[in-house]
């Protein structure tokens, strides 16, 4: 009843925990930046062990690196130089050209910007009426954007306030709801000359949006000028749109003249509550899958020198370019440290910001994307869910060892579908969190499924701890369902021992009860030993006498054999408890009685549990088997030997040397049975010696039975001289033979000895 209850409240206790661990785990998921940090790093690994293999697509990096600043000068360079070099690009066939910088003053080496800071002298005075006749630098640079026809400016949005707005070039379609809420949204804008712009074919934004821990891993193909909300309540669902550098380069390139923005439930849930926002984008002939922000994922391939062209490379006509520019996007862009538009990435510490503009590039040509589908925000807590419930319906049940292994395969499902997915698919969803929710609710569960299984244990050991060798109790303890209350039937092995000529021995201490229970409490205790040391059970005390069993509680496939090396055991612990007390006696002048023993084995089904009152129960075994092994304990004296065991004892340990002693009916019973003893180890029973003893013994038994007297007493008379430790039992057939041939048994006798006291 106790262990039940116990049970029952564990049992509640055990859900309710983990539970809450998971409900923990799940909002951490859905509401903690750090959770969506974790991710994103998982997602930087995946990266750096698969990165995207490098594909040459038709774009390339102009480098304004630190030889081109030593070969050409300074930055910012002038704008005829820049001129310069926008005619030379398109004279090589360059299907587009970006400006990763923004012009936002006028050229300092310009000659209205030069002749202020020249002093004034007669000379000096007339050199400045030919300079000034000369070309505008911001001019040349605007009129060989404009002879190009494929330039494309760049600016950058901020959070301050809007001196001029940026001018769009291209024109905008958007299918289904607006996308503006999910968009990047600024406030301020940093712009280029007007001149400049108006001369340029497209005009895009190079702002790159860092993640939490400053990493680039999203390149945005749209940004919002102005307040969302406000934009939203009036106007066209594309005002304040503008295209970031990447996408602009594609309408630019393929001379297209619309985007197309396509969006779904932007205002809505997804199937399982995402937000989905903007999702798709057309230009010209490309399509481009986005984010719910409309940015895609960069693919990183690491730094490729392939990629790169040196700018310097561009004002000398012999350096043989045109392979690396004809048919190419060309981003205009530095790596030059000092110039500082340098970015971290998962792959790098340190990248030019136009590279990551190229990446992003190459991948919408090349139709190379990472994805995250709209479905993961959902999915990932689902599989969380529905991990961590099984977790905890399973371990009450499965047990650790069990669920660890579901707990396990589930993290490496996580984990390794993950992976297989990013690496076959290109797709991006989260193992993390359904790892983490594994191993705290696994850790949960467990926890309180070994708060729950110690006290059952408790319970057990001290139901136990009293008739049970320590060992077992443990085993059980740790399976405590293993015990069946109430009652089983159960095929088990039942020793009954009890002190030869007790009776004599208790009249010796009439006036010392107290030393006689020294004497016994002596004897005992070693007998105990031996029984608990060999996975039997003590059933009970009864004086001098001792009942145990084997294979119960607990299973014992060789209960008999442990019985029987029990019952030798205990001969020789006997034998060293005599030694002690004769020791004892002769140091003292006492007197010394030496203990003898009496020991019946016998082998059957009987039944087996707590049985008793309601008040007072004890661990138990009922049967006839029980009943025989009783009486066998009292034949020891019969027969005169040490151990007495049933037919079914011995056919269960047929290792043993055993002889049979006789066909007997024990008082009480009609039935005969077979009875033996043990008279050694297995090691015995192989012996050359034992061998011809134990042929000698079953010769004499057979002639005994068919009424051969001559012959059995012959054969007995060998095994005297053969016996090592029954000298006492051929006495007893040595009378039977004398009295059975002055007194035949008569033709019907069947042999069986009909036993007349217990």
């Amino acid at each position: 009843m106790k262990l039940n209850l116990l049970k029952n409240l564990s049992r509640v206790f055990h859900y309710v925990v983990p539970a809450a661990v998971l409900v923990a785990v799940l909002a951490f998921k859905l509401y903690a930046p750090v959770a969506e940090e974790l991710t994103l790093r998982v997602f930087d690994t995946f990266q750096r062990l698969n990165p995207r293999i490098y594909e040459a697509a038709p774009v390339r990096l102009l480098d304004i690196d630190d030889e081109s600043l030593d070969r050409v000068g300074q930055w910012p360079w002038p704008r005829t130089f820049l001129a310069y070099m926008v005619r030379r690009l398109t004279e090589l066939g360059a299907s587009a050209v970006i400006f990763d910088v923004v012009f936002a003053e006028g050229d300092r080496t310009s000659p209205a910007n030069i002749l202020p800071i020249w002093n004034s002298t007669p000379e000096i005075d007339s050199l400045k009426e030919k300079v000034a006749e000369l070309p505008d630098h911001d001019r040349e640079f605007a009129a060989a954007i404009r002879e190009a026809g494929n330039v494309i400016t760049g600016f950058v949005l901020t959070q301050g306030t809007v001196k001029r707005t940026p001018t769009r070039k291209g024109s905008y379609a958007v299918a289904g709801d607006d996308p503006r809420p999910h968009l990047p949204a600024y406030t301020g804008a940093v712009v280029n000359l007007p001149d400049l712009e108006a001369a340029g074919a497209g005009n895009g934004s190079f702002n790159l949006v860092a993640e939490v821990d400053g990493l680039i891993r999203r390149v945005p193909m749209f940004v919002l000028l102005g307040d969302s909300l406000q934009l939203v309540r009036g106007g066209s669902a594309d005002q304040g749109i503008y295209p970031t550098l990447p996408m602009e380069a594609l309408r630019v390139a393929q001379g297209a003249k619309t985007y197309i923005l396509k969006s779904a439930g932007a205002s809505g849930e997804g199937a399982f509550g995402e937000k989905t926002g903007l999702n798709n984008i057309r230009v010209g002939r490309i399509e481009v899958p986005t984010d719910s922000s409309g940015r895609i994922w960069i693919h990183d391939t690491g730094t490729i020198k392939k990629r790169y062209v040196p700018a310097w490379k561009i004002f000398d006509d012999k350096e043989p370019i045109a392979d690396e520019i004809a048919n190419n996007i060309i981003i205009v862009g530095t790596s030059a440290a000092g110039l500082l538009d340098l970015r971290a990435t998962p792959l790098a510490a340190v990248v030019p910001g136009a590279e990551v503009h190229v990446q992003a590039i190459e991948q919408m040509l090349l139709s190379h994307y990472l994805e995250r589908p709209d479905w993961a925000d959902g999915a990932e807590p689902l599989y969380i869910v529905v991990l961590g419930a099984l977790l905890i319906a399973l371990i009450p049940h499965l047990g650790a060892m069990w669920t660890g292994i579901i707990g396990m395969g589930a993290t490496v499902l996580a984990g390794g579908g993950s992976w297989l997915l990013f690496v076959e698919q290109r797709m991006l969803l989260d193992p993390v969190m359904p790892i983490i929710a594994t191993l705290l609710v696994y850790m949960a569960s467990s926890a309180m499924n070994y708060l729950r299984t110690e006290s059952e244990k408790k319970v057990v050991r001290a139901a136990f701890s009293r008739y049970m060798s320590p060992a077992l109790v443990e085993q059980l303890a740790e399976d405590p369902s293993r015990l069946v209350l109430g009652g089983e039937m159960r095929d088990m092995t039942l020793l009954f021992a009890d002190i030869r000529g007790f009776t004599s021995i208790s009249e010796q201490f009439k006036g010392d009860p107290q030393g006689l229970t020294r004497l016994i409490n002596r004897f005992l205790t070693p007998m105990s030993d031996m029984i608990l040391a060999r996975q039997g059970t003590i059933d009970k005390y009864m004086g001098d006498a001792i009942m145990a069993f084997w294979n119960a509680p607990l299973d014992d496939a060789k209960h008999a054999a442990n019985a029987c090396g029990t019952a030798l055991a205990m001969f020789m612990a006997l034998q060293a408890v005599n030694d002690k007390l004769k020791a004892e006696a002769e140091a003292e002048g006492a007197k010394f009685f030496t203990l003898k023993l009496g020991i019946g084995l016998n082998s059957g089904l009987v039944c087996v549990g707590n049985m008793g009152s309601d008040q007072r129960f004890d661990y138990s075994v009922l049967g006839d088997a029980v009943n025989l092994a009783s009486r066998l304990e009292g034949q020891s004296k019969t027969y005169g030997v040490g151990i007495v065991i049933g037919e079914e004892t011995q056919k269960r340990a047929p290792d043993y040397a055993t002889l049979e002693l006789d066909l007997i009916a024990v008082k009480g019973k009609k039935e005969a049975v077979r009875i033996f003893t043990v008279v050694g180890a297995p090691s015995l029973r192989n012996d050359p010696k034992f061998k011809q003893w134990a042929d000698e013994h079953d010769n004499m038994l057979a002639a005994y039975r068919r009424q051969d007297w001559a012959e059995a007493r012959r054969h007995l008379e060998s095994c005297r001289l053969l016996d090592g430790a029954i000298g006492d039992f051929y006495d007893i057939y040595a009378d039977r033979i004398t009295d059975f041939e002055a007194n035949p048994p008569g033709p019907n006798w069947d042999g069986v000895y009909v036993a007349t006291s217990k």
